[in-house]
């Protein structure tokens, strides 16, 4: 069933290519206006315009369809198994002897004090005012 999707989404592919390669560009109808025989065209003197624009527009909306079914097909078919996930190792971790030394560096620096912050509530009324800057007197 999946070749048979796959071969009509290739297949709709290259017959939207063709489509676009053979309709005429914006410009190519500028000497239509003038009477450069339109009326001798295969499609009549409306221009095949709207014939391969139609076209386009019919296999488009079949390519989007075979490509939607071909990822709801892949979808469903996925499968992912337990040999394709890596296993989980089992690590021994060396224990630590209680009775084993630890090293102290010898620091030459003395050690800083940490200083305490007062959190009492009472402090709080105690914030600066802010810098009301500049006054403008002008008037």
């Amino acid at each position: 069933m999946v070749q048979v999707i796959l071969g009509v989404h290739l297949l709709i592919a290259l017959i939207i290519v063709a489509l676009v390669l053979l309709q005429q560009g914006k410009g190519a109808e500028a000497g239509a206006s003038f009477g450069a025989g339109a009326s001798q065209t295969m499609f009549g003197s409306s221009g095949s315009w709207n014939f391969f624009s139609r076209m386009t527009a019919i296999f488009a909306t079949l390519f989007f369809v075979t490509s939607i079914s071909l990822a709801v097909i892949a979808k469903k078919g996925a499968v992912v198994e337990d040999r394709y996930l890596p296993k989980a190792e089992q690590v021994e971790i060396p224990a630590v002897a209680e009775d084993a030394e630890i090293p102290v560096s010898e620091s030459t620096a003395p050690a800083q004090e940490i200083p305490e912050f007062d959190t009492d509530a009472s402090g709080a009324d105690e914030v600066p005012a802010a810098d009301p800057g500049p006054s403008d007197d002008r008037q």
